[in-house]
């Protein structure tokens, strides 16, 4: 079975997540296209790197990006990093004609945005974004009723999406609230899946 080597660029919080789902999913989906392989992390310092590594199940770390994006070794490049980089890491691994997962939101603006799909387009590798809520239970359902219609024609949609995490204001400062580096605030870290919902559930 053919096996994926992935860069990851970030060993935080969702590194952890995207971690865990490629030790996962050759469990949930089987037979496996490929196996994904957990090659390389790479962190904003050696001893982040070298734990996030430990940590995460990687057997390489690293501390530069771009070093991992010209790995003739690595298949696919998986950004999880503060969303101002975004764009630079993608446009790079698609010119190195690595495929690319990418975290939401894709970019700072839709010009930004507009730059990183005509890259990928010109490469021509695979690209997503990480909208996984798609896969939950309850939204899969809701697919489901819809498509079938049970529950008749569609007129309107309204989503909600509420999370508590930052309320603590002992909490340290995250950079998702520092607005040169977040780009578009609680709308595009958290409305996007909103709209994501939206135009998966019921279309444009």
């Amino acid at each position: 079975m053919k096996r994926l080597n992935v860069g990851m660029i970030g060993g935080g919080f969702m590194g952890k997540a995207h971690s865990l789902a490629y030790a996962g999913m050759p469990m949930f989906f089987w037979p496996a296209p490929a196996i994904p392989h957990r090659h390389t992390v790479v962190d904003v310092n050696e001893q982040l790197a070298k734990d996030a590594a430990a940590r995460l199940g990687f057997d390489n770390y690293s501390t530069d990006w771009r070093e991992v994006v010209n790995n003739p070794e690595i298949d696919v490049i998986d950004i999880v990093t503060p969303n101002n980089t975004h764009a630079e890491i993608a446009i790079a691994a698609a010119k190195a004609g690595k495929h690319i997962i990418c975290e939401k939101p894709l970019a700072l603006g839709a010009e930004q945005a507009k730059e990183m799909l005509e890259a990928v387009q010109a490469a021509g590798v695979k690209h997503a974004v990480a909208f996984n809520y798609r896969r939950t239970p309850a939204v899969a359902l809701a697919k489901k009723y819809i498509e079938e219609g049970r529950i008749g024609k569609v007129l309107s949609f309204r989503g909600t999406y509420l999370q508590d995490w930052s309320a603590d204001p002992n909490s340290p400062l995250s950079w998702r609230f520092q607005k040169k580096i977040a780009g578009s605030g609680a709308l595009g870290d958290i409305g996007t899946h909103v709209v994501d919902f939206a135009r998966y559930l019921v279309g444009e």
